[in-house]
């Protein structure tokens, strides 16, 4: 079965097309065919102007074009698209989606932050942790952050909070909001010890391979602090220059260093597990458990 997820989000927009098999053991796998990352940066519109513009609308007119031509190509059975944080701010989201509907076929949901919370979830999370651990889920993402904790196979809670990578560069996170994240984790992790903090988000996956840690090795706070100072001393031209770092993840890297390491300090913890996860793979897996199940979702035809 070939199926595809589309995520749409405020810094990029990413398609993820895998081949999900199972074994005669019933063990299913999941094999990535493609991944396309386009730098969209629709929450550099909505976030000052509260919608998205006429260029931005064209540019996912034609993201989604791209996307529907790969998908035929691969033969896709079916996809599922989801817009985030920049998708459900705009004034004008609702009307573009109706619009990418009607000129590429492409269904797009606009989903909320505990959606987004949840769905990413529903990637291999829940099966690499202990039952008996404590853990707080960390995805940055340009328009907003999403935290999940679970404690003792349990979910304590999953919360979203409009304070991601475009709104700090774009000075549009208030101190009250940052004051009220940092209360929000301590408050709703002091009563557990020893939390394993699980981050995703291509800036944190990008420093996991800056780091040449060992996969499955968790990156420490020490290494986070050393990046944080010397990306944030250099230009983003001299990190791209340096490190290599493309100019859309040159700027954004800096912010989600500071949200990062501030989640984990507050946590009390001083590592974070970095297993290459997002929403693009939990969308591929509630798709095929829905698929199987028989419940409807998007064909593609």
């Amino acid at each position: 079965m070939i199926l595809a997820a589309i995520d749409i989000g405020s810094n990029a927009s990413r398609l993820l097309i895998a081949e999900v098999t199972e074994n005669e053991k019933a063990q299913v796998q999941f094999t990535k065919l493609n991944f396309l990352r386009l730098p969209l940066r629709l929450g550099v519109d909505v976030f000052q102007s509260g919608k998205i513009s006429d260029e931005k609308k064209q540019m996912i007119k034609d993201t989604m074009n791209v996307y529907r031509i790969l998908m035929d190509i691969y033969k896709v059975e079916a996809y599922r698209a989801c817009a985030t944080s920049a998708m459900r701010d705009a004034a004008n989201g609702a009307s573009i989606v109706e619009a990418i509907r009607k000129e590429t076929g492409i269904a797009i949901e606009i989903i909320s932050g505990a959606e987004e919370a949840a769905i990413i979830y529903e990637t291999h999370i829940a099966d690499m942790m202990d039952k008996n651990g404590h853990y707080l889920y960390v995805d940055v993402g340009g328009g907003s952050t999403e935290l999940s904790m679970f404690g003792e196979g349990q979910i304590v809670f999953k919360e979203s909070f409009n304070i991601g990578t475009i709104r700090l560069l774009q000075q549009q996170v208030s101190t009250a909001q940052m004051d009220y994240l940092e209360w929000f984790v301590k408050h709703h992790t002091k009563a557990y010890q020893d939390i394993t903090i699980i981050g995703s988000g291509g800036n944190i996956n990008k420093l996991f391979s800056m780091s040449k840690t060992k996969e499955g090795r968790p990156l420490s706070l020490e290494q986070l602090d050393s990046f944080y100072e010397q990306l944030a001393s250099l230009s983003v031209e001299e990190r791209m220059r340096q490190f290599g770092i493309r100019r859309d993840r040159a700027d954004v890297i800096v912010p989600a260093l500071r949200l990062y390491t501030s989640v984990i300090k507050w946590a009390g913890a001083k590592e974070i597990f970095v297993p290459k996860i997002g929403l693009a793979d939990g969308l591929i897996k509630l798709l095929y458990q829905q698929r199987k199940s028989g419940i409807g979702t998007s064909a593609w035809t």
